[in-house]
């Protein structure tokens, strides 16, 4: 039996995330999950402080407006995210599976730590200030939830979280 690895993602893994991700199990033959969150529902002070420090004032003015995609466009997002995730575990020579699920995302990876019997997660996000500072983000809350190791990786780097 293939040991199974879960990836939560808030956005496209780029081909070095695939590597990353590869790179930790190099000699093992395994089987990634990979889920998103369709995001319709962003915190608001979390999200306007992300917004302010990477200098993206006009986002923060859109959040602040409450401007959110609706039900139908984060569901639409969440799946061009999946469907290109998977083609790049493909092109890295890996098959993977994966689903998009609701805006909170932990009860979905704690279902899927269930039911694939998975052996570990990894949580692929970008820096979030305010979330990862007061241990509110993904990985913070699932390290509490499941009973399984948990990794936090930022997009684009080699940096943990």
């Amino acid at each position: 039996m293939t040991d199974t690895i879960l990836v939560l993602i808030e956005d496209t893994l780029a081909p070095v995330d695939v590597q990353h991700l590869l790179a930790l199990h190099e000699d093992e033959e395994l089987a990634y999950h990979v889920l998103v969150p369709a995001d319709s529902d962003r915190p608001l002070l979390p999200t306007i402080v992300d917004n302010l420090g990477l200098g993206e004032i006009k986002g923060a003015l859109e959040r602040l407006r409450g401007k959110e995609p609706t039900e139908r466009e984060a569901v639409a997002t969440a799946a061009e995210q999946l469907a290109t995730t998977l083609a790049e575990f493909a092109a890295a020579g890996r098959t993977a599976t994966g689903e998009v699920v609701d805006d909170d995302p932990l009860p979905a990876l704690r279902a899927a730590a269930t039911a694939q019997d998975a052996r570990e997660v990894a949580i692929v996000t970008y820096p979030h200030a305010w979330l990862d500072t007061f241990h509110r983000d993904w990985a913070s809350r699932a390290r509490e939830d499941l009973r399984i190791p948990v990794l936090h990786l930022y997009s684009g780097t080699s940096e943990l979280g």
